[in-house]
Formats: structure tokens, C-alpha cells, sequence
């Protein structure tokens, strides 16, 4: 089981970015998965989750990000992303991806497993 967060990078307030979730070793459609970040000095903060499609593939999305994030994937390429629009320098953390281990799980997930994250900076 791998994941690996990847598409970070420097990026001006006000753009967007979209960070790929790639599933290696499993089917990413039967699992949910998880964004989570973590800037300097702070705590991880959950981001969202979208289920397993066997569950829908319902997504849910943290207050405190709603309205500028959206998650999605493609099932076709083993592939989960996030979508982030509208970036403030307070965006500015590594983010991750993770799995609840959980066959056909559904949001709120349970990280069970989780990736390298990347980093996204968030500067003028």
C-alpha cells in the first residue's frame, strides 16, 4: 500500500493549485481517502474525505476550507484530488493523503495509512 501526495509548489495569494492523491498497490475506489496539512509550529488539520464509491464517493469538506476546496477522483487512474482555490499565505503547509484502511469506508474516514506529503507555499 503507497500513496503519494504530489502537485505542490510556490503559488501567489489568490491562485489555485490541484494536488494529486496517487494510489499504488490498491484500488483507491473501495477505500476512503483523506487530505490532511500541516504548516510549521501547528497541529494537523484535517481538510476533508471523499468515500469509497461503493459509499457514493460522498465528499466532506472542513468548515474551515469549504467554499475554496474540493475533492474528487478519478477512478480510472487510481487518482484522489484537491482542488484549491482562492489561497491565502495561512494555506501555506505540506499537505498529505491517507487512507482509512477500511474496505468500502465512507467519511469521516480513519487514516489508517499515509503518504509523502508535498509541500505547497502560498507567496507574493
Amino acid at each position: 500500500v503507497q500513496l503519494q501526495a504530489s502537485g505542490g509548489g510556490l503559488v501567489q495569494p489568490g491562485g489555485s493549485l490541484t494536488l494529486s492523491c496517487a494510489a499504488s498497490g490498491f484500488t483507491s475506489a473501495y477505500y476512503a481517502i483523506a487530505w490532511f496539512r500541516q504548516a510549521p509550529g501547528k497541529e494537523r488539520e484535517g481538510l476533508g474525505c471523499i468515500s469509497g464509491s461503493e459509499n457514493d464517493g460522498s465528499t466532506y469538506v472542513a468548515g474551515s476550507v469549504k467554499g475554496r476546496f474540493t475533492i474528487s477522483r478519478d477512478n480510472s487512474k487510481n487518482l484522489v484530488y484537491l482542488q484549491m482555490n482562492s489561497l491565502k499565505p495561512e494555506d501555506t503547509a505540506i499537505y498529505y493523503c491517507a487512507r482509512d484502511n477500511r474496505v468500502g469506508s465512507s467519511c469521516p474516514a480513519s487514516p489508517g495509512s499515509w503518504g509523502q506529503g508535498t509541500l505547497v507555499t502560498v507567496s507574493s
